[in-house]
């Protein structure tokens, strides 16, 4: 970013993986304007890191709040299905969110994705993923998809859960055939 109007948005500025991208973002020197679903919370940024809601079923105004930005770093996903939380609906705003950046002229989107994707996979998880990362191609906008296969880091859930369990149990069992 060179210009000093433009900004960078990060979706989830305050969760896990968007707050290592914001800060990373702030240290380079740029201004970022975070979508969140919780407009409340405490801003862990201060006055660094703007703040407008993630509201999916409000478009003019998802629109508005990307209207200006350079990038959009998209980290939204749902980890399992809960509630109205659900992979189906997780699809479906990400392509509301691709379609609002579009319209609000937005050059680039990067996008966290997972390893192995796959419109075909039986696992609804991956599945989704894929269909997210074919509607950001198919979009026309300039794009970069990261794959990690896993995300560590201070206050990590999933590795750290794993490495207390093979601290404190003898054997370590891994369900399933191991065929994704």
């Amino acid at each position: 970013m060179n210009d000093a109007s433009q900004f960078d948005v990060v979706t989830g500025a305050f969760s896990y993986t968007g707050k290592y991208v914001t800060r990373l973002l702030l240290k380079a020197g740029g201004r970022v304007r975070t979508l969140t679903n919780h407009p409340e919370r405490a801003n862990i940024f201060g006055g660094q890191v703007e703040i407008a809601p993630l509201d999916f079923a409000d478009r003019a105004s998802l629109v508005e709040s990307l209207r200006g930005a350079s990038v959009v770093y998209n980290s939204y996903w749902v980890r399992f299905n809960h509630g109205r939380a659900t992979f189906v609906e997780a699809v479906a705003n990400s392509r509301v969110l691709i379609q609002a950046a579009k319209e609000a002229g937005v050059r680039r989107i990067v996008h966290l994705s997972i390893a192995n994707p796959s419109i075909d996979s039986h696992l609804p998880y991956y599945s989704g993923k894929g269909q997210v990362e074919k509607s950001l191609i198919d979009s026309g906008l300039s794009y970069a998809i990261l794959r990690p296969t896993v995300i560590f880091g201070a206050k990590d859930i999933l590795i750290n859960n794993i490495a207390w369990f093979a601290r404190h149990f003898p054997v370590f069992a891994i369900p399933g055939s191991g065929v994704i």
